[in-house]
């Protein structure tokens, strides 16, 4: 299937009409499912798609073939409930509702896309260590707070998203490169630029458990 088959096919999930509009939009366009998907290809531990929003990027994985269990974790209820009746056709799949900042489950792999720049610099790092004490494998899709014209755009449609209250977000804060990577000592690490055909300032960050560490159950 191609992308835009892809994204016509997830968009068709979706009850409203606004949504699927934005869903075959996001698909057919955004690199990052795309580089997940590449990442995550030939994994089978569970995953945990923290502030996954409306589901997209397990349905995306799904109609590739990935098969581990993905949980969906979001702060915003009416978006978990948009992802929860969007997923009724896929098996081993599961959204809830709950605060990135909580302890999460050990021996996972785990993705965030777009997170961390809604919640403060303190809430950032609680959630950054909660995932290094936990996760096998770590993606996250972060714009970075630096002296580019693509960080200022990136922060004024962020803005604007927060603004009609599709993002409920208690702040807009971005981190810079070094307060992400500096939660994940000891972990093997990755960092690329990530903005395809996009404005965005965005980073695509990978984090690897090297052999000899452990993990905290949780």
């Amino acid at each position: 299937m191609s992308r835009s088959e892809v994204a016509r096919r997830l968009a068709s999930l979706y009850d409203r009409r606004s949504l699927r509009h934005y869903v075959r939009s996001k698909v057919a366009s955004d690199p990052v499912y795309e580089a997940v998907l590449q990442l995550l290809r030939d994994r089978d531990t569970p995953l945990i798609d923290l502030g996954c929003g409306a589901g997209i990027l397990a349905f995306y994985l799904r109609e590739h073939g990935y098969r581990a269990p993905v949980l969906g974790i979001d702060f915003d209820p009416r978006k978990i409930e948009v992802a929860r009746k969007a997923a009724r056709n896929y098996r081993d799949i599961d959204f809830v509702t709950g605060d990135a900042r909580h302890e999460l489950p050990a021996n996972h792999d785990v993705v965030l896309l777009d997170l961390l720049h809604y919640l403060d610099a303190a809430s950032q790092q609680q959630i950054l260590r909660n995932v290094a004490r936990s996760a096998k494998l770590v993606i996250i899709r972060q714009g970075i707070r630096d002296d580019s014209w693509r960080y200022r755009f990136t922060a004024i449609m962020d803005a604007i998203g927060r603004g009609i209250r599709w993002m409920r977000a208690e702040n807009l804060h971005y981190p810079t490169r070094e307060a992400i990577t500096g939660a994940f000592a000891g972990f093997d690490a990755q960092v690329s630029p990530l903005w395809g055909r996009t404005p965005f300032n965005s980073y695509l960050f990978v984090f690897r458990r090297a052999s000899s560490e452990g993990m905290t159950n949780a």
